[in-house]
């Protein structure tokens, strides 16, 4: 099934959801990383210092790993193709506006940003402002 590639249909229809729950980033060495798997982290990505997860912020406690900021997952709920242009460059736009920090992680669905958790509602603003009423 192809995502959607037209830009103001993306923006038209991205229906930004703001989860509850608050994730962190935490970083673990390549040779520990199974390990924590078990914490079930909503996204895993492999570089060259080590393996960063994205985890909610009770298991990253629960086992004991630092991490930086305290964040909320905003979701947009259109099928973005992988290959569509400019909707990550409109979201970032829109929250440097508002001065919000943003991390974006692209699935293979949707869009997920994650942004300081004491913006989250001011994000979710910005993001749906986008979108013609």
């Amino acid at each position: 099934m192809a995502g959607e590639t037209d830009l103001a249909k993306l923006l038209a229809t991205m229906a930004p959801v703001l989860f509850p729950q608050t994730y962190v980033y935490c970083t673990v060495p390549h040779d520990e990383a199974q390990r924590y798997m078990t914490l079930e982290p909503l996204a895993t990505y492999r570089e060259d210092e080590g393996v960063t997860l994205i985890l909610e912020q009770p298991a990253a406690d629960a086992a004991g790993l630092s991490y930086g900021p305290l964040l909320r997952r905003i979701t947009l709920n259109v099928h973005s193709a992988l290959e569509a242009v400019g909707l990550t460059a409109a979201v970032a736009t829109a929250l440097t506006r508002e001065g919000i920090s943003a991390n974006v992680v692209a699935a293979y669905y949707h869009d997920h940003i994650f942004v300081p958790e004491a913006d989250a509602e001011r994000a979710l603003e910005a993001l749906r402002a986008l979108s013609p009423a």
